[in-house]
């Protein structure tokens, strides 16, 4: 979960400034916590209350959050329900499930407990099966990684549910890929890929932020994997901790309970 927050915060001044190269500053002043951030931090507090299974609870909290950080740089669609009155879903496959979902890989118990924790959480907006596709492989990754799957099991899960990742090539990616659909059948398959090539946390951070696009939203989902996977170093850990708000009390709780849950886990 935190994983997908550096992600997020170290890609955000390259969103719409592609660098494509792994050769960057990782932590600079123009970095800022965006909509992955805020609504991942809505997912845990939503896991971590118990709210899994209360349609009203999910939605009010995503709204809070929505409504605590109103200038986030939320999509179009997903400003307009989570600021206003409506409640209903609207057949969305954005990559925003994706990018929001790791705590549920993190606190469901059982493969069946993540996809539902998964689906209840992304339903509510993008229930479109592709939005909720993204959403369930994202965090199904994150189980898997966890649970000390290998990253042969990984790569076989993800080309099973994504197939083009087979063909990616991360000079090609390099070359091309540009700020295209931010949408989970265009943003999953490069994040997946990302992170299957790396060899550490800060490795697949670089190299998904390499690739250029969305890539706030893209290091997002890779790094959520990759801290399952690898874990996060205590140097980017330290550097990210301090340029956390230190005034929202909320995200300090939320960061703290899910240190706790990790440490029972022994990671």
């Amino acid at each position: 979960m935190v994983g997908a927050m550096i992600g997020d915060f170290v890609g955000s001044r390259f969103e719409f400034n592609n660098i494509k190269t792994k050769k960057f500053e990782l932590f600079h002043e123009d970095c800022s916590l965006t909509d992955d951030s805020i609504m991942t931090l809505a997912v845990a507090e939503i896991c971590q209350k118990g709210y899994i299974g209360d349609e009203d609870k999910i939605i009010d909290t995503l709204k809070k959050w929505g409504r605590k950080y109103p200038h986030a740089g939320y999509g179009g669609t997903f400003y307009h329900w989570v600021l206003g009155s409506n409640r209903l879903p609207y057949k969305s496959f954005g990559n925003g499930s994706a990018m929001r979902v790791s705590a549920c890989g993190w606190y469901g118990k059982s493969e069946k407990e993540v996809k539902e924790y998964a689906t209840n959480v992304t339903k509510v907006t993008h229930n479109h099966r592709e939005g909720i596709k993204g959403a369930v492989v994202t965090a199904m990754s994150i189980y898997y990684a966890r649970s000390g799957k290998s990253k042969e099991f990984l790569r076989e899960y993800m080309e099973c549910e994504y197939p083009e990742i087979k063909n990616l090539d991360y000079e090609e990616l390099r070359r091309t890929y540009v700020h295209g659909p931010e949408i989970c059948q265009v943003t999953l398959p490069q994040a997946l890929y990302c992170f299957l090539i790396s060899n550490s946390f800060e490795d697949c951070l670089r190299t998904t932020i390499s690739i250029g696009g969305d890539c706030d939203t893209t290091s997002a989902i890779s790094c959520a994997i990759a801290e399952a996977y690898y874990g996060i170093p205590e140097d980017i850990l330290n550097e990210f901790y301090k340029r956390l708000p230190q005034d929202d009390f909320e995200m300090n709780e939320i960061i703290s309970n899910f240190k706790k849950l990790k440490e029972s886990l022994g990671k």
